[in-house]
């Protein structure tokens, strides 16, 4: 027997006792699957009527892609979201919090390279969010009844937010 046989042996022990003491989580599974949708991570401006849309996606980590967004005009916020893309009941789930109300689901029903569509059909506007990368940004819709009963769709074309727009008093 060489010296460094023990030393080696007291190694993996030491590594073995590690492992067994970090469980795998739930949640590293959570985030390998929502990381297929990172495509979203980015901050993403829109500006129309005056306006400027954000939404900043953060990429899967801890179980979730989470996102905020925020309606500027005239130099106040309009409103605010919170967004996130997290498991429920194994179904990769969109969840939204328009200015603080209570969260809204909507699953997962259809995705490709680079595109998602939720669905919620018990919910009254939109009952569907979907999002797809474009060459130069991201789009997004939501869509639903609108007057008459006739189907709504309102698009969102972002770009990459400008520098200015994370630099504290930019616009």
């Amino acid at each position: 027997m060489n010296k460094q046989q023990p030393m080696t042996f007291g190694l993996l022990a030491v590594g073995a006792a590690l492992a067994a003491a970090s469980p795998h989580s739930p949640a590293d599974d959570a985030t390998a699957t929502l990381a297929a949708f990172d495509w979203l991570a980015g901050d993403w401006c829109m500006e129309r009527d005056g306006r400027l849309v954000e939404e900043h996606w953060f990429p899967a980590r801890g179980g979730m892609l989470m996102s905020v967004g925020r309606t500027v005009a005239d130099g106040r916020t309009q409103s605010f979201e919170y967004l996130r893309l997290e498991l429920q009941e194994g179904v990769v789930t969109f969840v939204a919090q328009p200015n603080g109300t209570p969260p809204t689901p909507f699953r997962l029903t259809a995705s490709g390279a680079g595109w998602a569509r939720f669905e919620n059909p018990q919910h009254d506007f939109p009952k569907r969010v979907e999002y797809r990368r474009t060459e130069t940004g991201l789009h997004a819709e939501i869509a639903g009844p609108g007057d008459g009963g006739r189907e709504q769709v309102i698009g969102f074309d972002y770009l990459p937010c400008p520098v200015r727009s994370r630099v504290p008093g930019g616009s």
